[in-house]
């Protein structure tokens, strides 16, 4: 999933979301281990889905807008003198 799909979703539906993808993520360990995967490959997009998501969620925690460092703003207006 693309990130601008995972922005458009709530907060409840990314956390949901997150969750499937770390089910996934084990029952994809289990079957690489006893040999049963077809593509081992799909263990690294699901994990940088995972980093994605925990990425956005973070975001939406803070506030903060895509791609912007949290905190940026606040120092920048601190330094400034206007609160």
């Amino acid at each position: 999933m693309k990130a601008h799909e995972m922005r458009e979703m709530t907060l409840e539906e990314l956390k949901l979301h997150h969750d499937s993808l770390v089910d996934e993520l084990a029952n994809l360990n289990i079957k690489l281990s006893i040999k049963q995967l077809d593509n081992p490959l799909k263990v690294r997009y699901i994990k940088r889905d995972i980093a994605r998501a925990k990425t956005i969620l973070r975001e939406k925690e803070l506030g903060a807008k895509p791609g912007e460092k949290p905190g940026t703003q606040t120092a920048t207006k601190e330094k400034n003198g206007s609160a």
